[in-house]
């Protein structure tokens, strides 16, 4: 071989070793969020799985909450599972808190609700199907009076040989990011920052609660690269119907959807924004005339300014994208190459 076609040989091996170190090192991760009480397989959800390379799903188990006496920590209606979970797909158990149950929980109490905790969250992952996990996501939105019990019941778990092999990871919401004085630092190697319910959902008006611009720079802006963790990224893809009776919050409704917003004769929409009057009652589904719903979902693009800014802010490369959440009444709004877009953004 000749001086100038092996120069040019060396060259071109070396490029091509960046390049391909280059792809790898900036590979993100990318998952789902699977947030129902059953789990049934679907060819429309399988198939998005299959274009975007999704490996696992992060799957609630179960809500931890008081039982209906106030006594007791429970489990609020845990996942059953209709069928397996794909072979070529795993899952990280996730199992939601509400920060109430530390109340009047001493560090005896928290030890028991670990060893209920653990047994149950492996049992759920048999059944389905899947042979092992390797993280576990606990999801609480603590605040300064919490903190500590649920810092504790992390690195209590952590102590469980059982989960030797398994990160105990968290749930990060922005206000823990930028008040980290007083909300403080989870005892985990990295965690999960939730992008989305940012917003005051009880607010009368035609804001939205779900994600926006504002309040993602006011709570991240010059606070999110210095947080001493690891962080993976959850970015919402849902939609929710918020109403409102005399102007005041009356809940969120599950019982109507877009059809029922877009029949004229029931409902009139305020111009230019994402309010609607219904014109006379509604029984069936629970509403009354001149009730206001406001109809909260994210577009495309503000899911693309979300992604650009998390990439200016972020420090680590290795993160995750993680959206919520994997339905088909919603997962068709975003199709898959633009999933993949945000996913190359961030």
């Amino acid at each position: 071989m000749s001086y100038t076609l092996l120069r040019n040989y060396l060259s071109f091996a070396i490029i091509l070793l960046v390049t391909l170190t280059g792809c790898q090192r900036h590979h993100k991760e990318t998952s789902f969020y699977y947030w129902k009480t059953t789990y049934a397989s679907d060819s429309l959800l399988q198939t998005n799985i299959q274009h975007l390379g999704v490996k696992k799903l992060y799957m609630r188990i179960m809500d931890i909450d008081m039982d209906m006496m106030g006594r007791e920590a429970v489990p609020i209606s845990p996942i059953s599972f209709t069928d397996t979970l794909p072979p070529d797909v795993g899952m990280v158990p996730v199992v939601f808190i509400n920060t109430k149950i530390f109340q009047h929980m001493d560090s005896l109490g928290i030890r028991s609700l670990a060893h209920k905790i653990v047994p149950f969250v492996r049992e759920k992952v048999k059944q389905s199907g899947a042979n092992s996990f390797n993280e576990l996501q606990l999801d609480c939105d603590w605040t300064t009076s919490s903190r500590d019990k649920f810092f504790y019941l992390i690195e209590f778990m952590k102590t469980f040989p059982e989960l030797a092999n398994v990160e105990v990871t968290s749930t990060l919401r922005l206000h823990q990011i930028k008040n980290i004085k007083s909300s403080g630092i989870p005892p985990v190697s990295r965690a999960t920052l939730m992008c989305y319910n940012m917003g005051n959902l009880r607010k009368f008006g035609p804001q939205n609660s779900i994600l926006n611009q504002e309040d993602l720079h006011l709570y991240l802006k010059d606070h999110l690269g210095n947080y001493p963790l690891k962080l993976d990224v959850a970015l919402p893809l849902f939609e929710w119907f918020v109403v409102f009776r005399n102007q005041e919050y009356a809940g969120i409704s599950k019982r109507i959807d877009r059809e029922d917003l877009e029949n004229k004769a029931l409902f009139a929409h305020n111009p230019n924004t994402n309010l609607y009057v219904l014109r006379e009652d509604f029984p069936e589904k629970g509403l009354l005339k001149n009730d206001i719903i406001r109809y909260e979902t994210i577009s495309q693009q503000e899911l693309m300014k979300t992604a650009s800014f998390l990439k200016r802010e972020l420090k680590n490369e290795d993160r995750k994208i993680i959206f919520y959440h994997l339905d088909k009444t919603i997962i068709t709004s975003y199709p898959n190459d633009v999933l993949q877009k945000i996913v190359d953004i961030l």
